[in-house]
């Protein structure tokens, strides 16, 4: 299980370090292997460890692929996956498609999610993360999350 949020320096050819807290298990899981795509509900990247990614695969294959909201999902999801591989020093190159699609520059956070990670530019990480806070804080959780208990 991945968590908590990682501020990480992007370099100049798009290579960032795996924090070390998460390098044992990648190597363990998936030998380094990842699987990096866009973030369908917001301006970030989603990267799942390979295992991970083929479970996911496995599922879409399952839905009637003629719908077209499930053409788009393909699409999107499918269409932009990227495979990486951390090197030796566990660092991976963010491709420069994805880079340009999730905005990310020099500064970015890399957000556990459990089974998968967020990667983020700083700026975008820092708004989104203030404007769910002012909206918990506002009492706007929706009906299914009244009953959770933290």
């Amino acid at each position: 299980m991945f968590r908590g949020a990682n501020g990480i320096s992007l370099d100049a050819k798009g290579r960032l370090a795996m924090p070390a807290r998460y390098r044992d298990q990648l190597v363990e899981q998936c030998a380094g292997q990842l699987m990096a795509t866009i973030g369908i509900e917001d301006r970030c990247l989603w990267i799942y460890p390979l295992p991970e990614w083929h479970a996911i695969e496995e599922k879409l294959k399952l839905v009637p692929n003629m719908h077209p909201a499930q053409k788009a999902l393909n699409r999107l999801l499918i269409g932009n996956a990227s495979e990486i591989e951390l090197d030796g020093n566990g660092r991976f190159v963010v491709p420069p498609r994805l880079r340009e699609y999730a905005n990310l520059d020099k500064k970015v956070m890399l957000v556990g999610q459990l089974t998968k990670f967020e990667l983020w530019s700083e700026d975008a990480w820092e708004a989104t993360t203030n404007a769910y806070l002012e909206q918990i804080q506002g009492g706007e959780l929706p009906p299914e999350l009244h009953n959770l208990s933290l």
